[in-house]
């Protein structure tokens, strides 16, 4: 029998019902039509391949649900994180609109490629704040489409992963405080010296960009689909962070299948849990302080405007999971369990997981979720070893 130790705190948003209706406001920030386009130009970028979904058929026995589902994005075009559909594509579309309008028509993905713009392209700089993967996306769609990358960092932010930024041409600077004071920094720089900010959270005066990265997102659940054929998960155990990649994955399966959408399970770190604090107060919450959490990627304590407008009625319950859980189901997924090759899973990449293990072991909690030996749950492994020596220490030890 596969156990987990660990605690979870548990949330059920009292405004997600399953007869809400997806609204044109929300569809406004993400829907299965707008979509579309995004997935066809990502799907012509170089090294385009689908990434793995997994079924974990023994650990679904093992802890009495029907079927676990992990998406696995360890290797997705090389970044190992699934962040770099949404920043690179998000580059790709401003680098679109600028030359559109200094040039007057709007460039393909492939004139962005070919070489046939690179003197414009060269006079253009993104730049955004990141916990390490969203700006690896950044720099690595700068330097494939040929522009300039200033990338600010936090304190926290590993120096592997400051490495991996740099080693795709991009400027990094790291500040003492943290992700949201480094999320400030950006926006203020990058309007001082004429920059582009590509960032994966929402805020006053800055809410277009952000969903593009979203729309950047929409490749891999739209693979998901294909893969399930013709399954509907009952359940997704999602992880938190600003919440982009939580309301991509609310809004895209609400729009996708109405009614007979999954029953939707934000996961966040205890010490980083602003969107559980939000739904408990109806409104956005900021979390203060170091934010510390071994899910580096999940370090954050300001909501995404965007992302809230989805979540406060589509996300259905709300989970804090304990930092002693990551390093077993990262050992787990690594020790070729379950008839399954290795799976390499970074630290904010299993707490879907782990949630879904420790929520079963839980008999009233499990009631409170719905959670039977009939639940198709869907998680998302969403990267890979993106410091590897901090995966090495978690792993091995």
């Amino acid at each position: 029998m596969t156990r987990l130790d660990g605690k979870l705190s548990h949330f059920a948003n009292p405004l997600a019902h399953k007869d809400n209706q997806y609204s044109a406001e929300q569809k406004n920030i993400l829907s299965v039509a707008n979509s579309i386009s995004a997935i066809a130009d990502i799907k012509t970028w170089p090294a385009y391949a689908e990434t793995p979904l997994h079924s974990l058929s023994q650990l679904a026995s093992d802890i009495g649900v029907g079927s676990i589902f992990y998406k696995d994005e360890s290797q997705r075009f090389g970044l190992k994180s699934f962040k770099a559909l949404g920043g690179a594509y998000a580059v790709a579309c401003q680098l679109q609109q600028t030359l559109a309008n200094k040039l007057g028509t709007r460039p393909s993905v492939d004139e962005l490629l070919d070489g046939s713009l690179k003197g414009e392209l060269a006079q253009i700089t993104i730049s955004c704040a990141t916990d390490g993967n969203h700006g690896r996306s950044v720099a690595w769609g700068a330097q494939m489409f040929g522009c300039g990358c200033v990338i600010y960092i936090h304190k926290d932010v590993s120096e592997g992963r400051k490495q991996a930024m740099q080693a795709f041409g991009a400027e990094v600077v790291r500040i003492t405080g943290n992700y949201d004071e480094s999320v400030r920094l950006a926006d203020s720089e990058a309007k001082a010296h004429g920059r582009i900010i590509v960032s994966d959270t929402s805020y006053e005066g800055y809410m277009e960009i952000p969903k593009d990265v979203a729309l950047g997102y929409t490749v891999m659940l739209a693979e998901i689909v294909e893969q399930l054929e013709t399954k509907i998960p009952t359940h997704i155990f999602i992880q938190g962070g600003v919440g982009g990649l939580a309301s991509a994955v609310t809004g895209y399966f609400w729009d996708l299948w109405g009614d007979k959408r999954p029953r939707i399970i934000i996961v966040e770190p205890e010490q980083a849990n602003c969107l559980q604090l939000s739904a408990k107060a109806g409104k956005p919450i900021v979390v203060d302080g170091d934010l510390e959490t071994l899910m580096a990627g999940l370090a954050c304590g300001e909501v995404s405007a965007l992302a809230w407008e989805i979540l406060k009625n589509g996300a259905d319950d709300f989970l804090t999971l304990s930092e002693d859980t990551i390093a077993p189901t990262m050992q787990m997924l690594a020790n070729s369990f379950d008839g399954l090759p290795s799976i390499e899973a970074g630290e904010s990449a299993v707490p879907g997981l782990a949630a879904t293990m420790l929520a079963s072991q839980d008999k009233d909690l499990a009631a409170s979720l719905a959670l039977t030996d009939q639940s198709q749950v869907l998680v998302i492994g969403t990267e890979g070893a993106t410091d590897p020596e901090l995966y090495q220490q978690l792993v091995h030890g």
